[in-house]
């Protein structure tokens, strides 16, 4: 695959996520204050975009809470600080079967819930991008399955194309691009599309540069994509996505670390994943050029 590398280069921070990580770093943000702060400071540290989920303020365990997206949004808006607000709609399709022996009922932890509760704090928060996973995914955890079936991503791709919010479709493997296409061939996603490239999480596509490529690869003529990598490889996936001619996400989602020891901050992600592009002699996107490259529309506060 020859080099297509970008000259330009939006960031997106992906701030807190919903894995089991808040106990793991004193950096990892709970309440809408801490969420909101650490996604100003990663906007002033060069990122374009934050991508925003919300977890209990006092537990640290993710939530669906819509009033917290709402506090979350409200407090980044209000701060006058120019950044994309990329918000998740993945939450809601939690499957943890019972077991091997006896997998029916489900057991404690499954959350499904019907597309327009999946979708409920888009509508009301309006983010200019909200992410759509575009497959069903066995995770890490023995029993745990990310469900989102055709019906269901037909159905929220509707809706997010309603509410005139863009779609970040998140591809963990390779069937999931395929799948992507397919939501865009039948009119209910739009084209060109933004898509996210998921590498290495298990057990999705594996973070080797053969599969990366043949993603990238297989992305139509003229959709955008970024990429990350988790843990040690989220900082070579930059390097990696930027000469693939992508974009890049970094932050405390994907990864708690800045060197070995050393637990990081979003904004010394972001700081590092800068030093990265313009190293490579591309540039750093600003929010309003984000915008303009992916037809967003920016919202007010108390929109």
């Amino acid at each position: 695959m020859p080099l297509s590398m970008s000259s330009e280069v939006f960031i997106t921070c992906a701030v807190t996520g919903s894995g089991q990580t808040q106990d793991r770093s004193p950096h990892v943000p709970r309440s809408p204050k801490q969420i909101a702060d650490s996604a100003i400071a990663a906007a002033r540290a060069g990122a374009a975009a934050v991508h925003l989920h919300v977890r209990d303020p006092d537990s640290g365990a993710p939530s669906r809470n819509p009033a917290l997206y709402r506090e979350t949004v409200d407090r980044i808006r209000d701060s006058g600080t120019d950044v994309v607000i990329n918000l998740t709609a993945g939450m809601g399709g939690d499957l943890i079967l019972g077991g091997t022996d006896r997998p029916l009922p489900p057991g404690p932890g499954t959350d499904m819930v019907g597309a327009e509760e999946r979708l409920i704090h888009i509508a009301d928060c309006r983010p200019e991008i909200c992410t759509l996973d575009c497959g069903t995914m066995n995770f890490a955890e023995n029993d745990y399955v990310m469900t989102n079936t055709p019906g269901m991503l037909r159905d929220m791709g509707a809706r997010i194309t309603a509410l005139g919010v863009v779609p970040e479709i998140e591809c963990f493997d390779t069937g999931h691009l395929w799948f992507a296409r397919q939501l865009v061939d039948e009119g209910i996603l739009k084209s060109p599309a933004l898509v996210q490239l998921c590498m290495g999480v298990p057990w999705g596509a594996p973070d080797d540069l053969q599969t990366f490529h043949t993603m990238v690869a297989n992305l139509p003529a003229g959709w955008k994509f970024s990429a990350f990598g988790l843990g040690r490889h989220q900082m070579p996936y930059v390097a990696a996505s930027v000469l693939a001619g992508g974009h890049v996400r970094v932050g405390l989602e994907d990864n708690l670390w800045l060197a070995r020891g050393q637990l990081a901050t979003n904004a010394q992600l972001v700081e590092r994943a800068v030093t990265i592009i313009e190293a490579l002699g591309a540039r750093v996107m600003g929010p309003q050029q984000m915008r303009e490259t992916l037809g967003l529309s920016k919202r007010a506060p108390g929109e």
